[in-house]
């Protein structure tokens, strides 16, 4: 069964408390945060004050995606915020490999997403150093976005360069992650899936996550 990883962009902030509470008592495995920075991708969501909360009531893993600029500036405060795993984006840097063994060194999770446009190809020297390989199945920045039917492709490449490596990196699928495309998703070799509005927009979003938990059973 693959790990379902709410995103709490899609949340409703008025009730945070309770929307903490639901996925603490749903199937999920996760939380997934989006930290963007409106630099990086044109959208500004939240931060290391707003994860601290969310910290101190959930009670599964803190999933935390940072769309931002110069993210190695902020590894220790991510770390003090909760994070258990942190994501950081290929794109933002020359020096990924320091940036993922730092965050490594701090006792975190390591992850590294790419978006559509990089080539899984790019992470192949540094595979043993990612604990959580991200693609991006959108371009960054906005939930509600339709999934790229390239995301497959690359799933599949990303499977075979993690399994001849002989990794232990999980592979989390981001953006248009619907119950109708999670089976060929998860087929494909996903371990993780994020999902924001397909969760938070649903009429019984508990319900919505046993389903998405379920498929590929």
């Amino acid at each position: 069964m693959p790990l379902i990883a709410p995103s709490m962009l899609s949340a409703d902030f008025l009730k945070l408390g309770e929307e903490i509470d639901m996925i603490n008592n749903s199937e999920a495995d996760w939380f997934h945060l989006d930290v963007m920075d409106g630099r990086f991708v044109p959208n500004i969501s939240y931060g290391m004050p707003i994860i601290a909360q969310i910290k101190k009531r959930a009670t599964k893993t803190c999933d935390v995606h940072l769309m931002i600029e110069d993210p190695e500036r902020y590894l220790e405060d991510f770390k003090k915020a909760g994070a258990d795993y942190l994501t950081v984006h290929y794109e933002t840097g020359y020096h990924i490999h320091r940036t993922l063994t730092s965050i490594r060194a701090l006792g975190m999770k390591a992850g590294l997403a790419i978006n559509p446009h990089t080539p899984v190809e790019m992470v192949q020297d540094i595979i043993h150093e990612i604990d959580l390989l991200l693609v991006m199945s959108i371009n960054p920045g906005f939930g509600g976005q339709k999934f790229l039917p390239l995301t497959y492709d690359k799933i599949h490449k990303a499977k075979a360069l993690i399994t001849a490596a002989g990794a232990s990196t999980l592979i989390e699928i981001d953006g248009g992650v619907t119950l109708e495309n999670a089976a060929d998703i998860i087929a494909a070799g996903a371990d993780v899936l994020v999902a924001g509005n397909t969760v938070f927009g649903a009429a019984d979003p508990t319900d919505m996550i046993k389903r998405l938990k379920q498929v590929g059973k």
